[in-house]
C-alpha cells in the first residue's frame, strides 16, 4: 500500500511489501523527512524525500534486497550529468539492477541534482536552482533510509561520469559513512586548470554558471572540493578506480547496444566520448599516483581501450563489485 492507500500487491517475504508501510518515520537532524512513498511493485519502491537544505521534496528509487528476513546494507547508486531525469541511466542502459537484484542490499538511487556534481553549491543557479546535494548525501538522507528501510547501518557508493567525481567528494567529506566508494570514469582533480576545465564544461552544457557552485576559476573553494588534494581522508575505504584511455572499443559499433543510435551517434562517442574519458582517465592516473604516495591502497581498472559510454560503465560496475561487497559485508 502507498502512503495515499493505494491498493499494491501483497508479498509476504517483505515486511514493508507485505505491510504497505514503511519501517519507521524517521527525520534527519535538519528536519528533513520522508514526504510520501509508493510501493511500486514486489520489489521497488519510490520515496518522495523532503530535503531542508535544498527545500523540496527528492524523489528516491528504492530497490529492496533479494532476502529481507534481516536488516541489509545500503548501496547508493549515483546517475551521471542527467541526474536520472534522462534516459541516460543504471535502468535504462545497462543490467546492473537485474543484477543487484540478486543481491542482499538496499539500492537506492536518487533522481535529480543534474549537471550539479552531487555538491553542495555556494549560490542557487537561475538554471539549475539550489544544490546542497552534499548535505543532502551525508547529512539528510542516510538516517531516513536507514530508519524508513531497516538497514543495518552498512553503506557503500557508487557513480559513474559527473557523480564518478561525485562519490570521491562525498566519501572525504564524511569518512567512514561509505565502507566502499566505487568511481568509473570521474573527473579525479577538478582546481587545477585541465579539471576545472572539464568540469565547468559539463556544467555549462546543463545551462548552469560553475561560478555558482565553487566561484569563479582560481577560488579557493575549488581546492578545497578536490578530491585529489584531500585523498588522506580516503584512507580506510575500499576504493575502486576505473577509466578507459579514450581509444575505441568493442562497445563502440554502430549501433550497438551501448552506443549512442546511428552513424553520427557513434561518431559523438567515438569523438566526445574518446576525449572525456581521456580527461578522466589522466585524472585517475593522479590520484593512483597520490594514493600510493599515501600508502593508500585501491583496486584500478584502467583498460586500454574504451570511450565514456555505458557498456564501459556496465562492465566496471561488475569488476567493481568485490569491492563493494566487502564495504557491505557481503560475500562477493
Amino acid at each position: 500500500m502507498s502512503a495515499t492507500g493505494a491498493a499494491v500487491a501483497v508479498t509476504a517475504g517483505d515486511p514493508i511489501i507485505a505491510s504497505g508501510k514503511l519501517l519507521g518515520s524517521p527525520r534527519s537532524g535538519d528536519g528533513s523527512h520522508i514526504a510520501s512513498y509508493d510501493i511500486v511493485d514486489d520489489r521497488t519502491i519510490t520515496l518522495q524525500v523532503y530535503s531542508a537544505a535544498m527545500g523540496k521534496d527528492i524523489e528516491v528509487d528504492v530497490q529492496r534486497p533479494r532476502d529481507t528476513s534481516a536488516p541489509r546494507p545500503t548501496l547508493y547508486l549515483l546517475a551521471g550529468a542527467g541526474g536520472g531525469e534522462d534516459k541516460a541511466t543504471w535502468q535504462a542502459q545497462t543490467q546492473v539492477p537485474q543484477f543487484l537484484a540478486g543481491q542482499d542490499v538496499n539500492v537506492i538511487q536518487p533522481v535529480g541534482g543534474k549537471f550539479s556534481y552531487y555538491t553542495d553549491w555556494i549560490a542557487d543557479d537561475p538554471e539549475l536552482g539550489a544544490n546542497k546535494w552534499k548535505t543532502f548525501f551525508t547529512e539528510e538522507l542516510p538516517p531516513l533510509v536507514d530508519g524508513a528501510l531497516g538497514t543495518n547501518g552498512a553503506n557503500a557508493i557508487a557513480g559513474l561520469s559527473m557523480s564518478g567525481t561525485s562519490v570521491l567528494q562525498l566519501a572525504e567529506a564524511k569518512p567512514g559513512l561509505f565502507g566502499s566508494v566505487a568511481s568509473y570514469s570521474g573527473a579525479a582533480q577538478i582546481s587545477d586548470p585541465v579539471g576545472y576545465d572539464f568540469v565547468s564544461t559539463v556544467v555549462r552544457a546543463g545551462g548552469g554558471d560553475p561560478d555558482n557552485m565553487y566561484g569563479p576559476k582560481g577560488d579557493p573553494r575549488w581546492a578545497e572540493n578536490d578530491p585529489l588534494l584531500h585523498a588522506e581522508r580516503l584512507r580506510g575505504t575500499n576504493l575502486f578506480i576505473s577509466s578507459g584511455s579514450g581509444l575505441p572499443g568493442p562497445w563502440d559499433t554502430l549501433d550497438g547496444a551501448h552506443a549512442l543510435p546511428g552513424p553520427g551517434g557513434l561518431a559523438n562517442q567515438v569523438t566526445v566520448g574518446g576525449a572525456l574519458e581521456g580527461a578522466t582517465n589522466w585524472g585517475s592516473h593522479n590520484l593512483q599516483n597520490r594514493l600510493t604516495e599515501l600508502g593508500i591502497p585501491a583496486t584500478y581498472d584502467f583498460t586500454p581501450v574504451g570511450t565514456h559510454s555505458w557498456g564501459y560503465w556496465q562492465d566496471a560496475f561488475l569488476k567493481s563489485w568485490p569491492v563493494l561487497a566487502q564495504g557491505l559485508g557481503l560475500p562477493s
